[in-house]
């Protein structure tokens, strides 16, 4: 079997082509949630830190804004796929 032929049987399985579906719709579903927390929660965080702008929002010398923007996007994405895989696991012993 050539090179080329087990290419093509790796590409056509369908894992590879769920996986790929998964990344772009991962993808996407990141740029969703950066969004909600750059244009919608980041802006009230910051009114309620009395500054103009997340990036001014400091602890004594620290600047925290950016810093507080990655973590709570990190904690909306895990917590979204924590609720996926606990349905999916669900589904799955439904099944059996």
């Amino acid at each position: 079997m050539s090179i080329i032929s087990e290419f093509k049987e790796f590409i056509n399985k369908g894992n590879v082509v769920d996986l790929a579906v998964a990344v772009i719709l991962g993808g996407a579903f990141g740029k969703i949630v950066t969004s909600i927390v750059d244009d919608i929660l980041m802006p009230i965080i910051a009114m309620i830190g009395g500054v103009d702008d997340i990036a001014e929002l400091t602890a004594g010398p620290i600047l925290i804004g950016k810093f507080l923007a990655a973590t709570i996007n990190f904690l909306i994405i895990a917590f979204v796929l924590f609720i996926i895989v606990k349905a999916l696991n669900k589904a799955s012993k439904l099944k059996k």
